[in-house]
């Protein structure tokens, strides 16, 4: 955040999941909110949970430097500047494929949104900060545990994940002159619907199926909350928040 304390942030995938429950978290606290995804519907759900907070659904693709472009020219008009990206969107891509069977298609549209999606939107937004004034603002990019660690049959995640990890520290450095801070959330095994099998079965290194436990996406929210809501003197670069005895540490 600036030094005047203005709260205009920009979170992507925010139709559904940790997006979904980070934005309104942000609402609830008094921000304004340009919440982007794929699909209007499911955006304007999600504005719907806080509905006397200042929110804007945007319709965009992030792997799309048209779609980007627009967002942030949207977020701009409506509200004037941006002090917050939650650079949040992303996807799994097939699972359970090894990677003798991963098709190019299927890896080249888990980099496209994982990984150039997080790009486009980190560039957009880094032009906006370091023109506007006040001038700064905060990057938060949603790594995952994958950016240290791998499952069995995840090589395109695992490989954008580790690429976002350095993406994070570049713009973190090159963000420096302008009060621009960057960092990182690595999250593991928050209830969303993308992580509804971890209950019922999850691979594990050593072959066998074992059901996983998973932490309430509100303590993910918050904890981006209490990230964004730092002073741009102040940076959490890398956070680690998961369920406490999920596979992580000795995952295999």
């Amino acid at each position: 955040m600036t030094d005047r304390q203005s709260k205009i942030a920009v979170v992507t995938g925010a139709g559904s999941g940790i997006g979904r429950a980070v934005a309104v978290e942000l609402l609830r606290a008094g921000w304004s909110v340009a919440l982007a995804g794929r699909r209007t519907e499911p955006l304007e759900a999600t504005a719907a949970l806080a509905p006397k907070a200042a929110a804007l659904a945007v319709r965009a693709d992030v792997s799309r430097p048209e779609d980007v472009d627009a967002l942030f020219a949207a977020t701009t008009d409506r509200f004037g500047r941006v002090d917050l990206l939650f650079n949040n969107a992303g996807t799994f891509g097939p699972g359970g494929v090894p990677v003798e069977e991963l098709s190019y298609d299927a890896w080249r549209h888990v980099v496209d949104t994982n990984l150039n999606g997080a790009f486009l939107c980190a560039q957009a937004a880094y032009r906006r900060m370091k023109e506007q004034d006040p001038q700064g603002g905060r990057i938060i990019n949603n790594g995952s545990i994958s950016a240290h660690t791998p499952r069995p049959h995840s090589a395109a995640y695992t490989a954008t994940k580790h690429a976002l990890t350095g993406l994070t520290k570049s713009l973190s450095l090159d963000g420096r002159p302008y009060g621009i801070a960057v960092g990182q959330i690595d999250i593991g095994n928050a209830a969303t619907d993308m992580t509804a099998r971890m209950e019922t079965g999850a691979l594990q290194a050593n072959g066998e199926v074992v059901p996983e436990p998973v932490m309430d996406v509100a303590d993910v929210a918050r904890t981006v909350r209490h990230m964004a809501e730092l002073p741009l003197a102040a940076n959490v670069q890398f956070a680690t928040v998961l369920a406490t005895a999920m596979p992580y540490i000795g995952r295999g």
